[in-house]
């Protein structure tokens, strides 16, 4: 029997890679209404945003969680409408 795998889609995925995908998917505006932490909200930039999450478990988390969301999104393959 085999398992199916789930991917892991913070392997090989730096934290800065992660927060310029979001941002790049989101903008700085949405990131900061979903994650309300104040790096995301007050004169936002990639680099004050990682000192942060660096230093803060519970932000790196919720993150790496939206991050794994939008990959999941990504992923999704909606089925084709058939010409009727």
């Amino acid at each position: 029997m085999s398992e199916k795998k789930t991917p892991d889609f913070l392997h090989g995925v730096t934290l800065e890679q992660i927060l310029t995908a979001l941002v790049a998917d989101y903008g700085w505006e949405k990131l900061g209404k979903y994650i309300k932490i104040k790096c995301f909200t007050t004169n936002p930039t990639i680099n004050s945003s990682l000192k942060l999450l660096r230093k803060t478990p519970w932000a790196r988390t919720k993150v790496e969680n939206l991050y794994i969301s939008m990959k999941k999104r990504e992923q999704r393959v909606w089925p084709k409408s058939k010409d009727v």
